[in-house]
């Protein structure tokens, strides 16, 4: 089934990110094979080279497969990237087991955490396929809205592994014109900036719903921000990741934009939808899931994160959002900077430069 051109990459789930994904990497001259999980899917996709489900208006490009097999998608792929729901990676990574071969780049380009574990996604991927070092994994994370990506409208993206190695082989495959792919060796840093973003979304969808202004809304992404890197250092993330485009650049995107689901969650919300009426709907709201996930980790680590615990009481405890939000402006001064986190100039010193993008 190999085709000419750059590389054949297999994308695992055929959802909006996963239909996008595949559409831009077949831009650049890939072959990508799409898999999706039901065969009526598969075969609508087939017959009239449009998702049914997602992203309908978009016709796919003509190098990217649709199949119904995990073992048709992934045989002779030079890199794997799996796309499903955070809720559905560990049955996923299942479903991969048998077929993946040992070596070949595998990328998770989901945001979120795993609910019952609070594991990030590579390490969910890692845990089912037995990789104990974790090097052929990787983390594709950055502010990415699929309907822009599919679009073919520009955009910049982080690709993340521990050996960077893999994160360059995975780059040089996938880059193009439209989707700009930057390395990292931070593949903590990256996944939990792609993951908890989705929390701060909802709370500055609250604000804004509530009418306390951009002051407010600001200030909220910005603390939020504050709050994501002490988590991230605490588990071994540069706070330097945070900067860029899987921190910032999605925590920007995703608290400011309506196309956010998170935000509308959040906008709900500050209408007076419970937060029961948001889970029982039809559209996942990753951040709700995450902000649970956070609570954890941050109780796990000893680290401080004043939002995420307000709006884990605001989602499971009914507490009202105002009183979170007073409660939030009630807390004790503090200084912004925490000297436990201040970089010495040696961070900053210049070092020889290598052939990653720039």
């Amino acid at each position: 089934m190999k085709m000419s051109g750059r590389g054949t990459i297999a994308v695992i789930g055929a959802g909006s990110w996963g239909t996008a994904l595949a559409s831009v990497i077949a831009r650049t001259g890939c072959e990508v094979r799409l898999w999706g999980r039901r065969a009526e899917q598969v075969k609508a996709m087939i017959e009239t080279r449009k998702n049914p489900d997602y992203l309908f208006e978009h016709d796919l490009p003509e190098r990217v497969f649709p199949v119904s097999q995990v073992a048709q998608a992934v045989d002779g792929a030079d890199v794997v990237i799996v796309v499903p729901a955070s809720q559905g990676m560990r049955a996923t990574a299942d479903l991969l087991k048998p077929h993946y071969r040992r070596g070949v780049p595998l990328v998770s380009a989901t945001k979120g955490l795993e609910p019952t574990t609070d594991l990030r996604m590579t390490q969910v991927l890692g845990d089912v396929l037995g990789m104990s070092d974790g090097r052929e994994l990787a983390a594709l994370s950055g502010p990415n809205f699929a309907v822009e990506i599919v679009a073919g409208l520009p955009a910049g993206t982080v690709v993340a592994s521990r050996d960077e190695g893999v994160a360059r082989e995975v780059q040089s495959i996938i880059n193009g014109r439209e989707l700009r792919i930057y390395t990292s060796d931070d593949i903590v840093g990256v996944e939990l900036g792609g993951a908890l973003k989705n929390v701060y979304a909802i709370a500055v969808g609250i604000v804004h719903s509530l009418g306390l202004g951009v002051n407010a809304q600001a200030t909220l992404i910005t603390r939020g921000l504050a709050e994501l890197t002490r988590l991230g250092v605490r588990l071994g993330a540069h706070p330097l990741t945070f900067a860029g485009l899987s921190g910032l650049g999605d925590l920007v995107l995703t608290c400011t934009s309506d196309l956010s689901r998170n935000r509308r969650a959040g906008l709900a919300l500050g209408r007076g939808t419970t937060p029961q009426d948001i889970r029982s709907g039809k559209t996942t709201v990753e951040g709700m899931r995450s902000t649970w996930a956070a609570r954890d980790l941050a109780a796990s680590c000893r680290v401080e994160m004043p939002i995420v615990e307000q709006l884990y009481r605001v989602l499971y405890e009914d507490k009202d959002p105002r009183g979170a939000l007073e409660d939030l402006m009630d807390r004790d001064a503090k200084r912004e900077r925490d000297r436990r986190y201040d970089l010495s100039p040696e961070d900053f010193r210049l070092k020889p430069r290598d052939d990653g993008a720039r």
